[in-house]
């Protein structure tokens, strides 16, 4: 890209743009730019007058778009992007992490640099900050082998924001275990380890918070506060007492009793933090109460920099549209009693203007008067988007010759060199000739330049005698925009808070059923310590589960907020429950295995290798496909390619990409002349399917019919014809597709979408369909990584996990709801030309409140949905609203899974706090389906206490705003729901009564058993039962979290050989440093109970220096006695042999050993056992 900026700089009106910046101009306009050229001729001002830039957009989502192009065309660190909810009343409650991460990042940046491009909407300029000079926003460096107190950096980082958690998986929070500090700031990608020896810090790395492993070692961090605004205890009381004086002035001036308690209810708690010196959401509306003055992000600007307008009419309208709503939003809280008067909240346009007296280049599209401007200087630069070739070479060429003939230089842009080379290469066939140049080769050939760059659009300035083209206009693909690195603040596994174990949680034990977890009891008997898990059961009896029968226990997981039954310990009832659920599980191995051996052995059709045809459709897809979505489609064309019928579901979450991978299946059937047919539970999705696929497949000569409610009788009579003639090639339809007069000439690809969603004649009508042909069934409801993995080889699984680029996350709230609120949330969105889902979950209210949105705002069009409208009148109702004939459907929680209505962009969820999880995050899956910014927010009653659960909900779907968070977040109920869909809904009981992970379990050992012809008895684990005089166990001051403690005795239970054990010292040490003598001595027996499950002894028993071992009958007959005796000698008279029944007993006889020196022989012995048998079994 650097060669274009070169010739910006070169060009007459750029040289008199820069004289005039030199010579002290205030004010210069530009009129007649498009956007890319505009932020090509910003990056070239900058570099060539090496100042700082402010480049000031009219909303946030240009922002991001102007931040993006920037950050490809500089190719440099310093642009940055300050992000603000347009919304005031969005910004002072509480928010979702990214907005605040990127400021902090400009925080603690651009006051270091101060010579980069800061890239900010315009309600950023109206947002009231401290005074400069006392914004507290200090990070602490820290470097390897320097002195730092460790007590003394817990309370700085304490005072910085940080939250004192366990275990480290979310920004903002830190612990300390031992000398080690985990900590994670919002500006990094990895959360940071330090390793103190007394006071010096020994070692700094990242670690991963999935794994909570160390990633790479660091000489240096530097780490920043949590909060914009560090505030001290003092500032706080400060602000407390101005804050009550000014409620005191507001409470004298109203009238009734009820209006003054509800003001002094909402404004007590506020007091109360601050004057505990509390941090809590919505401090920033207190600032100005805090500080004698308040200053704008214009006072932050040094002299120096050039401010720059994106379409300054468009900036000043937003921005005065904004003082409205702003001094609106105040009033209407100031008359609901939700706020005091006297605050300064924001700054009006005018007054931002006022303290900019920095020098501005604004940007037009037309010349006009423009308000607020008085240019000195007003340079005309036409430029024009480019157009779009779409793959037609002849066309581009006629274009290429005529610039060329008007001497203009034409550039095409690709993103690495093995595009440059692909590009050259294609205009080379078609006898044009192009160069791959580099960075700095001047613009001056006279054949097109290929040079390494990425751009949002091509462009042409005729002035300049430029013409530029990206691979889109060339071949409409789009490739992902380049983006910072940046950290994904979904949070690591939080998720597997699912599994991990916390006291007070409902537990399955495999021998007693389900139970409540108390916690670890470390109980010494004998002058030796054990570890116990201790469970209650009905009529508090208790059981203590030794740690090493860990694996027996499993955290109970059900439906979302059933409450399981407590079992009596010694009870039948359990015993009936888990044969009851067994007996299903293997009637489902069974049905499973028979299915799979069915299919194996019928026979289909085998599709043939993929065609160049094949590839150039697949080439024609506009975007870049993620790795998930190739492997799937490898997958299914590896099926399709073989004899017999394919059968596999295709699983991801809402917009993953799921149609585009059924799409390339049904052309792979119509390139061997066979038909496709895709079946959908709705008519609308009907409809959205045959307009997605008409428009993929236009250039390629596919005959597409429609099936539904939606096409005429008439037309479906067509249809039907051409279908028996083979004249259609893919029809799309509801169950209509499965009716009797529906006949096909060659039917090769079944596509199913959500099959669950059928009733069971139609499900049925589906499995008579499948026999013979491939199928491929869509669902969006996850499906949980445990069933999957049991499946192998069972049912054939395909799954999308990652989201397609250039989605944004969604930007969640969770707040009070507050009708003010509501009104500029919904009329925001309406004035983006957006609409609105607003989610309320009582049938018999409905009404009442969507006429109540209807009066608090005016100008929009309201309409309702529920579950209890007929069909067709819901499906009327829906289709409105796609077509966008209203601007807000008020809806029960029915809002249709699938439909894709890209134009809502905001969801306001009435009550959230009495949803599921996996229901909330359905829900805002339904927005963010396009690449506009969403907001999604979540609201509960005024003054309502939360329940903790609630709470806590509320709290993890705003953590988990990153995209693609819905695998793991709503795993308790989706994998449920995803196993009962998976293997037959009457399946939800069973899972209920054992919990997920004992049914997903009890499933798995059925398959595994089926699979080699055995019973589960033939084919269980072997165990060892061992009793040695070992102090062996995990003691509570070297780890202190109970929830930790569980996960590393599970790890160690389950090692499975010598480097297993390796692994879990290094995790221990570089997790909680290093290990004392009892953790030494646990994984010793660990290591133990391996050698002895290798050579099948099935008891270790230690009584007075003597240690007994039993081996298994069966093994014992492996063993050659001639050898045995060898052995033995080689240990004198340590060694005493016999037998017990028809198993080998080996005594170990010490005399003169310490402890330690038993455990050695005794491994060194169990090691030499193999050399004794006649043959050895591999497990």
């Amino acid at each position: 890209m650097q060669n274009i900026k070169d010739y910006f700089t070169l060009q007459d009106d750029v040289v008199n743009l820069i004289e005039g910046l030199n010579s002290g101009m205030n004010e210069q306009l530009i009129a007649g730019m498009t956007n890319t050229a505009r932020q090509i001729l910003i990056s070239s001002l900058h570099e060539s007058t090496n100042r700082p830039v402010l480049y000031v957009t009219h909303n946030l989502s240009q922002a991001q778009k102007v931040y993006d192009e920037l950050l490809a065309i500089t190719d440099r660190d310093d642009v940055y992007l300050y992000p603000v909810n347009e919304l005031l009343a969005a910004e002072t409650e509480t928010a979702s992490p990214e907005l605040k991460a990127q400021r902090l990042e400009v925080w603690e940046n651009w006051q270091e640099s101060d010579q980069g491009i800061l890239v900010a909407p315009v309600s950023a300029l109206k947002r009231v900050l401290p005074p400069v000079g006392q914004n507290n926003q200090t990070s602490l460096d820290f470097k390897k082998d320097e002195v730092y107190p460790f007590e003394e950096t817990i309370e700085q980082l304490v005072n910085m924001g940080y939250k004192l958690a366990d275990m480290v998986t979310s920004p903002g929070e830190m612990s300390r275990r031992g000398g080690i500090i985990d900590i994670y700031p919002l500006t990094e990608n990895f959360p940071i380890r330090m390793e103190w020896f007394d006071d010096e810090l020994e070692s700094v790395r990242y670690f991963d918070a999935d794994n909570q492993r160390s990633r790479e070692e660091l000489d240096h961090v530097s780490i920043g506060p949590v909060d914009e605004f560090l505030l001290t205890h003092e500032q706080m009381e400060r602000g407390a007492e101005r804050l009550k004086e000014l409620l005191a002035k507001s409470l004298n001036k109203l009238k009734k009793a009820e209006d003054q308690e509800k003001l002094r209810e909402s404004i007590s708690y506020d007091i109360e933090q601050m004057e505990q010196g509390e941090h809590f959401p919505g401090m920033i509306k207190y600032l100005s109460l805090i500080y004698d003055d308040v200053h704008s992000l214009v006072d932050y600007m040094s002299e120096e920099t050039m401010v720059v307008f994106d379409e300054i009419s468009r900036v000043s309208e937003t921005a005065e549209q904004l003082d409205r709503e702003e001094a609106n939003w105040y009033t209407d809280m100031l008359e609901t009693q939700s706020i005091v008067n006297g605050l300064t909240l924001s700054f009006d346009w005018a007054t931002v203007l006022q303290k900019m007296t920095h020098q501005k280049v604004y940007f037009s599209l037309f010349l006009r008067h423009i308000p607020y401007t008085k240019p000195e200087n007003i340079i005309n630069i036409s430029s024009r988007q480019m157009q779009t070739f779409h793959g037609q070479m002849p066309m581009l060429k006629g274009e290429i010759e005529r610039w060329r003939q008007s001497n203009y230089s034409v550039v095409i842009c690709a993103a690495d060199d093995e595009r440059m080379d692909r590009i050259v290469n294609v205009l080379d066939d078609y006898g044009m000739l192009a160069h791959k140049v580099k960075q700095n080769t001047p613009l001056e050939a006279e054949e097109p330049l290929v040079v390494k760059g990425q751009i949002s659009q091509g462009f042409e300035i005729p002035t300049f005698k430029l013409a530029v083209l990206t691979e889109e206009e060339l071949f409409k693909k789009r490739k992902p925009k380049k983006q910072k690195k940046r950290q994904k603040l979904s949070n690591a596994e939080r998720i597997k808070s699912y599994q991990e174990l916390k006291t007070g949680d409902y537990v399955v034990h495999i021998n007693h059923g389900i139970g409540k977890y108390l916690g670890i009891e470390t109980l010494e008997v004998n002058d030796l310590h054990k570890d116990y898990m201790v469970i209650s059961y009905s009529g508090n009896d208790k059981l203590y589960v030794p740690v090493e029968q860990i694996d027996q226990v499993q955290k109970y997981v059900g439906s979302e907020g059933k409450e399981p039954k407590l079992y009596r310990l010694g009870g039948s009832e359990w015993k009936k429950v888990k044969s009851r659920v067994k007996s299903s599980v293997e009637d489902i191995a069974d049905d499973l295995i028979k299915l799979y051996a069915e299919r194996e052995a019928s026979k289909g059709y085998a599709f043939s290798e993929d065609t160049e045809m094949q590839r150039d459709f697949e080439a024609a897809f506009p975007y870049e496909e993620t790795e998930d979505q190739l492997r799937c489609i490898e997958e299914i064309k590896a099926d399709m390619e073989k004899e017999r019928p394919m059968d596999r579901l295709l699983c991801g979450d809402v917009g993953y990409g799921k149609t585009e991978v059924a799409i390339r299946a049904a052309f792979k059937a119509i390139i061997d002349n066979k038909q496709a047919a895709v079946l959908v539970p709705t008519t609308i999705l009907a409809q959205q399917h045959f307009e997605t696929f008409q428009e993929r497949f236009q250039d390629f000569g596919v005959n597409i019919g429609l099936l539904s409610r939606f096409a005429t009788p008439k037309q479906q009579k067509d249809t039907l014809d051409k279908l028996k003639k083979g004249l259609i090639d893919i029809v799309i339809g509801t169950h209509r597709v499965l009716s009797n007069d529906v006949k096909f000439k060659d039917l090769g690809l079944l596509i199913v979408d959500e099959e669950q969603r059928f009733g069971v004649k139609h499900k049925e009508k589906i499995k008579q369909l499948k026999a013979n042909v491939d199928v491929l069934t869509l669902t969006a409801t996850p499906i949980p990584r445990t069933l999957h993995m049991s499946m192998v080889g069972v049912r054939d699984l395909s799954v999308i996990e990652t989201p397609p680029e250039n989605r944004f996350p969604i930007q969640t709230y969770v707040l009070e709801y507050n009708p003010a609120f509501i009104r500029e949330a919904i009329e925001r969105e309406l004035a983006r030309g957006g609409q609105v889902f607003f989610l309320y979950n009582r049938v018999d209210l409905i009404e009442k409140v969507a006429a109540e949105i209807d009066a608090l705002v005016e100008d929009a069009r309201i309409n309702y949905a529920h579950g209890q409208m007929n069909e067709r009148q819901l499906e009327g109702v829906m289709f409105d609203f796609l077509e966008g004939n209203f601007d807000v459907l008020v809806s029960t929680t029915i809002i249709e899974t699938g439909v894709d209505i890209p134009n809502v962009n905001t969801l306001i969820v009435y009550d959230a706090d009495r949803m599921g999880l996996s229901q909330l995050y359905q829900l805002r899956g339904r927005v963010g389906r396009s690449n506009r910014l969403a907001y999604a927010y979540f609201t509960y009653q005024q003054n309502k206490v939360l329940s903790e659960v609630a709470e806590k909900r509320l709290e993890a779907i705003k953590e988990f705003t990153e995209l693609g968070s819905g695998f793991k977040i709503a795993m308790r109920d989706l994998s449920i729901r995803g196993a009962g869909n998976l293997l037959g809904t009457e399946q939800h009981g069973f899972i209920d009564s054992v919990g997920f992970d004992m049914y997903s379990k009890m499933l798995n050992d059925a398959i595994q058993a089926k699979k080699k012809g055995k019973t589960y008895e033939e084919v269980k684990p072997f165990e060892v039962e061992m009793s040695l005089d070992l102090d062996a166990y995990i003691p509570s001051d070297y780890i202190t979290d109970e929830t930790q403690k569980i996960e590393m005795y599970k790890q160690i239970q389950a090692v499975e050989n010598e480097s297993d054990i390796y692994d879990i010292k290094d995790e221990l040490i570089d997790r909680f440093g290093e290990y004392p003598q009892e953790v030494e001595d646990l994984l010793q027996v660990s290591r133990i109970r391996l050698s002895a499950k290798k050579e099948r002894v099935e008891t270790i028993d230690e009584r007075q220096k003597k240690i007994e071992l039993i081996m298994e009958a069966e093994e014992s007959q492996k063993v050659d006695g001639a050898e045995l005796f060898t052995l033995a000698n080689e240990y004198g008279r340590m060694v005493q042999l016999a037998t017990e029944g028809k198993k080998l007993k080996i005594t170990l006889q010490f005399q003169r050993h310490n402890r330690h020196e038993r455990y050695d022989l005794l491994e060194d012995f169990l090691s030499k056992l193999k050399q004794t048998k006649n043959h050895v079994i591999n497990e």
